[in-house]
């Protein structure tokens, strides 16, 4: 009798373990698939980010190839320096601008002159503007030989854990690292410059209302009066050269190959996104090359330099 009571307890023991050991393992099993439906989760977010920056990629890239495809149709005489155009592809209407690298102050031709009004019309002092201009020369001009570095001493006794260039920019957000340029004026400036153009002067036609007020030898009354007819102006360099009197000197008809490139995307879904490229023209086996390339997406922002950027 005592023995069959103690293999009832017995079973009823290992029946216990059992039961425990039962729930356990559903507690575990019920842990993994919530951790594998949070996975699966992320995973097809991740996913649509993907898809979505893959998306827009190519839809720039076409945009880049039309742009292209335009500017070389149109031969080196007849090329336009400014344009846009609309096109739709998949499930994305596509808006795209493009506008000559002529229209910008290039960081490493522009004068000192030049480049010291611009940052006068941008709202910087006059002392702040010069010494600006004169630290950018200094960063774009090999040191003379046999002589002491003047310019890498001043970045040494500023404190700054780098020395200036001293040969051309490289890109145009480099203008952040010049010693004598504030973070402020930089922000200001990044709008109207370039490192692309390869020319000292600007298209005026084309260029915004500051490039043009930045040209030596430029007065109030005169830009009004250039502002207000060069809508109507040819695109002839004698007439504009009589249109700017005493600021022709810097302003020129430059035949730059370089373009910079706005794509506006607008999908089915809502959602938007924009890019902004710069190329250069190139010849049949190569038709474009990418200079710079910045992605402005709803999924996060994405900064490329390539080629010569």
């Amino acid at each position: 009798m005592r023995r069959e009571i103690r293999r009832a307890a017995i079973s009823t023991s290992e029946r216990g373990f059992v039961i425990i050991a039962v729930l356990w393992i559903l507690v575990a099993l019920s842990a993994l698939a919530t951790i594998f439906s949070v996975y699966l989760s992320n995973s097809a977010q991740a996913l649509a980010v993907t898809d979505a920056g893959l998306q827009t990629e190519a839809l720039v890239s076409a945009s880049l190839e039309l742009t292209t495809y335009q500017l070389l149709l149109a031969g080196d005489k007849a090329r336009p320096a400014q344009g846009s155009f609309r096109f739709r592809l998949d499930n994305a209407d596509v808006l795209v601008s493009f506008t000559s690298e002529g229209a910008r102050v290039d960081l490493n031709s522009a004068s000192k002159k030049m480049l010291s009004n611009l940052f006068e019309v941008l709202g910087a002092d006059q002392n702040v503007a010069g010494e600006a201009a004169e630290r950018i020369v200094g960063w774009r001009t090999p040191p003379a030989s046999n002589a002491a570095n003047a310019e890498e001493a001043l970045y040494a006794a500023a404190g700054l854990g780098y020395s200036p260039r001293q040969s051309p920019f490289t890109h145009a957000n480099e203008l952040g690292l010049v010693l004598g340029v504030p973070p402020e004026l930089v922000d200001r400036a990044l709008p109207f410059v370039t490192v692309f153009s390869g020319s000292e002067n600007v298209d005026v036609l084309i260029a915004p209302p500051e490039v043009v007020a930045a040209l030596p030898g430029m007065t109030p009354a005169t830009l009004n009066d250039f502002l207000n007819q060069r809508a109507s102006l040819p695109r002839d360099q004698s007439a504009i050269a009589a249109a700017l009197g005493p600021a022709k000197a810097s302003a020129t008809l430059p035949k730059t190959k370089s373009f910079r490139v706005l794509t506006t995307l607008r999908f089915n879904n809502g959602r938007r996104a924009a890019s902004e490229a710069v190329i250069v023209l190139g010849d049949e086996k190569e038709p474009y090359h990418v200079l710079s390339w910045q992605d402005n997406l709803e999924t996060g922002h994405r900064s490329r330099k390539l080629a010569g950027s």
